[in-house]
């Protein structure tokens, strides 16, 4: 039986089960889900999209004959959802705090967020949180990952994005599938974001577009320098939230500082001559807070760890799972001394 099917009979018998708009949401996924090659040849198809649809399934090879990720079904298909986003997330948080709600599941374990494929449902919670004192935020996600458990397709809301992102996002979630440790995000991160950056270099030069690298690189290094605000300002705010000051006080200095840094953020968008802040426009509250944190700690290790490879991928990825055997603290030690010739074959060999 499909797992999403037998989470769905599981469920049935539970009233309000979160877990049965999930599993029908994701069935709703894999239902529409058609080959490319089928998309890109009917003839209702639009010239842009079967454009798009050609580039998706060019890199989806490269990926595979040059990056030497998964050969899986993944990325093969392409499912039109009719919507602008393929779910949407709710974050939560007290008013005098950056730790998130956390919601508990049987399977899922404790996580900082409730998705659902439906906005309605999403605003409805979020309602009922608002009523309960909590900062609340919902964000629409154009595409998320399953880590190729269920073969995830391409999906028509990642279609506004340009193509070097697309290409990017099917280069990072693929090398997810390679290594992925379970609990540690900075890891998981980190790596993929490498693999990433490597595969958009690769694939532009196999295209001779080396001079959109210029345009990649910018996009990662105001993502960088917007994040890195934002971690100031949670560091701010944490300050805040532990003084002694009067819930008054307390309220009226977290006002202020989520002013300045709206302000922060609109003159770091300006430099690079971007417009509004998207999931930062509008009034801020700890809730919009919970989903930016710098997980890419560990990027010049591995950035480094590729070096001694001789640029090598194949020699990147034994080490990562090398590095994804070790238990926590010895993984951090190996990153944050960059001596990782004891685990596996030496590098220098």
């Amino acid at each position: 039986m499909p797992k999403c099917l037998l989470m769905l009979f599981l469920c049935l018998p539970l009233a309000g089960c979160y877990y049965l708009q999930a599993a029908s949401g994701q069935w709703e996924v894999m239902r529409k889900r058609e080959p490319i090659d089928e998309v890109i040849s009917r003839p209702d198809t639009s010239p842009e999209l079967a454009a798009r649809l050609a580039l998706i399934s060019a890199a989806r090879d490269f990926s595979v004959d040059v990056l030497g990720l998964p050969d899986n079904k993944s990325y093969r298909t392409y499912a039109d959802l009719k919507r602008d986003y393929v779910v949407w997330n709710v974050f939560a948080a007290p008013e005098f705090s950056l730790q998130a709600k956390q919601w508990c599941f049987p399977v899922a374990g404790c996580v900082s967020y409730r998705g659902y494929f439906a906005k309605k449902n999403a605003l409805r919670l979020s309602e009922q949180l608002i009523d309960d004192g909590y900062d609340v935020a919902v964000g629409g996600v154009a595409a998320y990952s399953t880590l190729g458990n269920f073969s995830d397709p391409v999906l028509n809301t990642m279609m506004h994005w340009d193509d070097i992102d697309l290409v990017a996002l099917l280069f990072h979630e693929l090398a997810h599938q390679v290594v992925y440790v379970k609990g540690d995000t900075a890891f998981n991160e980190s790596f993929a974001t490498a693999v990433e950056e490597i595969g958009v270099q690769s694939w532009l030069e196999s295209r001779d577009q080396e001079d959109e690298m210029a345009t990649y690189l910018a996009g990662r290094e105001l993502q960088q320098s917007l994040l890195a605000i934002i971690t100031r300002a949670r560091a701010d705010l944490g300050k805040i939230f532990e003084s002694d000051s009067s819930v008054a006080d307390m309220r009226a200095q977290k006002k202020q500082r989520l002013a300045d840094l709206s302000d922060e953020l609109a003159v770091e968008l300006q430099r690079y001559g971007k417009g509004a802040a998207g999931w930062f426009s509008g009034e801020l509250n700890n809730a919009k807070l919970l989903s930016t944190v710098l997980y890419e700690g560990w990027l010049p290790s591995f950035r480094a760890l590729y070096a001694r490879c001789e640029q090598q991928l194949e020699c990147l990825y034994a080490e990562a799972e090398e590095l994804a055997k070790l238990q926590p603290s010895e993984r951090e030690a190996a990153l944050s001394a960059g001596d990782l010739r004891r685990y596996g074959r030496s590098l220098d060999q």
